[in-house]
C-alpha cells in the first residue's frame, strides 16, 4: 500500500506535490492545509485523512480533528500537526508510524521501534527549507518511509530528489 504524505500547504497546492501524490491509495494531510479545496483536489487522487494545524482557521477547518489514529492494512497510524504536543502513549496503543508536520523540515527517524515522519512543506517556500512531500509504504507488518524534495525551479532534470528513507518490520 502506498499512502502519500503532505503537510503545511498553507493554500497552495502545488501541481508537483499532485503528480507526486498521483497512485497513492491513501492520502495523509497532516496540517496547516490553508482551505477546503486543497482536501478536495487531494480525495480527487484517494481517501484522504486530515488533521488541523494551528494556522487553520473557519468552519470547514473545524470539522477536523486536531490528531487521528487510524488503521490502514493492520498498522496504527497517529497523525497530528505538531509533534511536540503528542499525548499519546504510541506503545500502548499499538501505534507504528506517527505522521507530524509543522516544522517545515522533512525528517524521516525511528525511534523505540515507532517510524516519525515529517513530510515538510508542500506549500510556499519557508527561508531556504526544501518544498517536499512523502511516503509511507505498507507491505506486510513491514514499513518504508521516504521524504522527496520537489523541484518547483524547473531547473533540474528530474522533478523528484530522495531525501530521506526507513525501512523497518516487526
Amino acid at each position: 500500500m502506498r499512502v502519500g504524505l503532505i503537510s503545511d500547504t498553507h493554500g497552495l497546492l502545488r501541481p508537483e506535490a499532485l503528480q507526486y501524490l498521483h497512485g497513492s491509495d491513501h492520502i495523509i494531510h497532516a496540517g496547516d492545509i490553508g482551505n477546503a479545496a486543497i482536501l478536495e483536489q487531494l480525495a480527487s487522487i484517494a481517501p484522504v485523512t486530515a488533521v488541523r494545524g494551528n494556522n487553520d482557521k473557519g468552519a470547514w477547518a473545524e470539522a477536523l480533528d486536531e490528531t487521528r489514529l487510524l488503521l490502514l492494512e493492520n498498522i496504527a497510524i497517529y497523525v497530528l500537526h505538531d509533534v511536540a504536543e503528542l499525548d499519546l502513549d504510541l506503545q500502548a496503543a499499538g501505534v507504528r508510524v506517527v505522521i507530524a508536520g509543522h516544522s517545515h523540515r522533512p525528517n524521516v527517524s525511528e525511534r523505540h521501534g515507532i517510524v516519525y515522519v515529517n513530510p515538510g512543506s508542500a506549500g510556499p517556500r519557508r527561508f531556504s527549507l526544501p518544498v517536499s512531500v512523502g511516503e509511507l509504504r505498507i507491505d506486510g507488518q513491514g514499513v518504508s518511509a521516504c521524504t522527496v524534495e520537489l523541484d518547483v525551479t524547473g531547473a533540474r532534470g528530474a522533478n523528484m530528489i530522495r531525501r530521506a528513507r526507513f525501512r523497518g518490520g516487526q
